[in-house]
């Protein structure tokens, strides 16, 4: 368990959108009812709930990608929720830390920025997490970069029945929560709001098929009400508005589950929550994914991303002959800060190189990162976005344990 609070504000900013938020988990948790009605004490429900060793915290494992982890602070929100409603006998686990959310909260997590279920399985990497952290409870949003990566929903959720196997072979009795994922409408990928619309349309049969009574998968619809132009700075990542309806929509189910009172066999998610939203959700293309759940999201916020001191714009950058470079800061905090580099072709290319000089690198996705002798930092292309047409664009994404300013030199080349 790991508790901290990675960002300190004044006194007079401390933290007026995380109050929000939280006041509006509080009264989503008083709608809740129906996680709650089965026992006047959730802890003590838990623990029939999810078999654990007695006087132990349930575990709960928070799997996923950048939205998971980078900094994913719908799990500080989520926490906080649990804490409030009264289920503080839990532990949120994982071998990542925390990120910066501006609040105390159980921050571990395994959310890999990058990360593709479909590699996770292949490379078998799975089992290592689990054996380090034993978690009785699983949390998973997970696909968003196979479904970027044009990979089919067959293969996908090949590898998601391969993870839940080894769910499983670490303990019998695993409940795994899985998400519908977050629609997504990347500039440089007009196909993905639909791929999305067809993988998630496949996960309740899927989970249908795959759930047992002892180690039920229940299906968390983290798609409906979700509006990607409103909820996210860039298409994919959720912002404040975005975090708190995903903490809403985990809540019901996850709760259900400590209390014993929910999380059917291969069902989906029961329970509403109340509050309201940033907007009304509209998506970004036609039709809507099947077998979701009854929660609906809750929250409003304001501002930029949660945790952050600011969000600043792009610092620039440069280019040879071939591409160009531009980082964009999109979240800072005390000793660090997120962005992303936009790559564009000049000319056709089929694959570039981004050579980042005074920044250290602590987390990346989209790309290749080696941290070389001198300090800098040369991330290459993945094999799915170093093509580019004349004009066309990628964009990767890292964590810096340094400041923002000085702005990073970027420069970018063909090998």
């Amino acid at each position: 368990m790991s508790r901290e609070l990675l960002l300190t504000r004044p006194a007079r900013r401390a933290p007026r959108l995380l109050l929000a938020l939280l006041l509006l988990a509080l009264g989503a948790v008083a709608a809740v009812g129906g996680a709650r009605s089965a026992s006047a004490s959730a802890p003590t429900a838990a623990r029939a709930a999810v078999p654990a060793a007695a006087a132990a915290p349930v575990k709960v494992m928070p799997l996923g990608d950048s939205i998971t982890g980078s900094p994913g602070c719908w799990r500080a929100l989520l926490w906080n929720q649990l804490q409030a409603a009264g289920y503080t006998d839990i532990d949120f686990v994982g071998t990542l830390p925390p990120q910066g959310c501006g609040v105390a909260y159980d921050g571990d997590n395994e959310g890999r920025g990058g990360i593709l279920a479909t590699n996770i399985a292949s490379q078998n990497q799975l089992p290592a997490w689990l054996a380090a952290t034993t978690p009785d409870v699983v949390l998973m949003h997970l696909g968003t970069n196979d479904v970027w990566s044009n990979i089919p929903p067959a293969k996908i959720l090949a590898a998601f029945t391969t993870m839940v196997g080894q769910m499983r072979q670490s303990n019998p009795a695993m409940q795994v929560l899985v998400a519908q994922i977050l629609p997504m409408n990347p500039g440089n990928c007009a196909e993905c709001a639909q791929r999305v619309i067809a993988f998630d349309a496949a996960i309740p049969a899927w989970a249908q098929s795959i759930s047992t009574a002892q180690s039920p998968v229940t299906v968390v619809d983290q798609w409906t009400g979700f509006d990607d132009a409103t909820d996210t700075g860039d298409g994919v990542h959720p912002n404040d508005a975005g975090i708190a309806k995903m903490a809403a929509r985990w809540y019901p189910p996850l709760a259900a589950l400590l209390a014993k009172d929910g999380g059917t066999s291969g069902g989906t998610s029961a329970g509403t929550s109340t509050g309201t939203s940033a907007g009304t959700s509209t998506g970004t293309s036609t039709g809507t994914s099947t077998g979701t759940s009854a929660g609906t999201s809750t929250g409003t916020s304001s501002g930029t991303s949660t945790g952050s001191t600011g969000s600043t714009g792009s610092t620039g950058g440069t280019g040879g002959r071939d591409c160009s470079a531009v980082l964009t800061v999109s979240n800072s905090w005390q000793g660090g800060y997120q962005a992303s580099v936009t790559v564009t072709a000049l000319h056709a290319i089929t694959s570039w190189t981004v050579t980042l000089t005074g920044v250290t690198v602590s987390q990346g996705w989209g790309g290749v990162f080696t941290t070389n002798p001198d300090g800098s930092v040369t991330v290459h292309s993945e094999p799915w976005n170093g093509t580019l047409g004349a004009g066309a664009s990628t964009t990767f994404g890292f964590l810096a344990t340094s400041s923002p300013s000085p702005a990073p030199t970027v420069t970018c080349s063909t090998p």
